[in-house]
């Protein structure tokens, strides 16, 4: 078969020395970019249909993030908002079993070719690759770039429907993921930024707020979790430190939310696969969700965002 022209040509339209691409594989290519042009077409029509799009954020690992927005998530469901929830952390996914559900469970599709989020109490609905996994212990040794392209499919072809929030839980760092989310997502409302009070988990999170300054985009603000561990006679000890969250929300002008304590009903929630929020609803944790959700409706609802100096007007 005849070989496709070279890619770049020298000064005078003479060939230069490069890589050759054949008819088929210049074909291959205009398929692919073709589907990724109608997944992000899919994405953007989805989209429309969510009025706050939200991104909570570490860049550190191990702070509770998953914990975070699936409690968020339930605490925002109570205000009688509807609510999804996107697990992009592709390689660990976990914010599925932190809201009831079970690795493997899948998700219905339909006729056109859509798949429905799973759906728990009180009417959160769940997108996860840990769903469509055959078990916890299947790892997914991938790439960046499948990576990036499961997020693209996983966001095209899920039918949301009509919602008020979809928090997004993405995976630590400000890799691919990361930056995919932000790219192919339009109009993200702001990013919720997690942390716990340690001195090392405050130097790596500031890379979060760095990564949303960087994209100009808006923090909504930050929210420190294991914050502080309250004795049963009221006495309160400051297990991984003191002071983290509101130094990072001092440096760089965010809202310091709220700070969630150390709660052993939280590991046991967790593991048996129950909703924290659910079952401790009178919880010190589960009341200061219930405000840091209020104060976020508060901010995206009703006052309108006020995003840092370098942020645009957020809608």
């Amino acid at each position: 078969m005849g070989r496709g022209k070279l890619l770049s040509t020298q000064g005078g339209g003479k060939p230069s020395k490069g890589f050759r691409v054949s008819r088929s594989e210049y074909k291959a290519i205009a398929e692919r970019m073709k589907t990724i042009q109608e997944q992000q077409m899919k994405i953007v029509r989805n989209m429309r249909r969510i009025r706050y799009k939200i991104a909570v954020i570490s860049t550190k690992g191990g702070v509770g993030k998953s914990f975070v927005t699936a409690s968020l998530a339930a605490a925002l469901a109570a205000e009688g908002r509807r609510v999804g929830v996107f697990d992009a952390d592709i390689s660990g996914p976990s914010v599925h079993k932190m809201l009831g559900l079970n690795t493997g469970m899948g998700m219905p599709s339909q006729l056109d070719g859509t798949v429905k989020p799973v759906e728990v109490p009180p009417g959160i609905k769940v997108a996860s690759i840990g769903l469509l996994l055959p078990m916890d212990e299947v790892p997914l040794i991938w790439r960046g770039a499948i990576k990036t392209s499961a997020i693209r499919e996983l966001l095209a072809y899920v039918d949301w429907g009509e919602l008020d929030y979809l928090l997004i839980d993405l995976p630590p760092g400000t890799g691919d993921e990361v930056l995919t989310i932000t790219q192919i997502i339009p109009n993200i409302t702001g990013f919720l930024v997690v942390t716990i009070p340690s001195e090392i988990a405050k130097s790596v999170v500031k890379k979060a707020v760095s990564f949303a300054k960087r994209i100009e985009a808006p923090v909504i603000g930050i929210v420190e979790n294991m914050s502080y561990f309250r004795c049963s006679d009221g006495s309160i000890h400051y297990i991984f430190g003191r002071g983290a969250a509101e130094e990072i929300a001092s440096q760089y002008g965010i809202e310091l939310l709220g700070k969630i304590p150390i709660d052993p009903a939280i590991r046991e929630a967790n593991d048996r696969g129950k909703i924290f929020f659910l079952e401790n609803p009178k919880s010190e944790a589960s009341k200061e969700f219930l405000k840091i959700a209020r104060r976020i409706i508060e901010i995206v609802e009703k006052l309108g965002p006020k995003p840092p100096a370098w942020g645009p007007q957020m809608e």
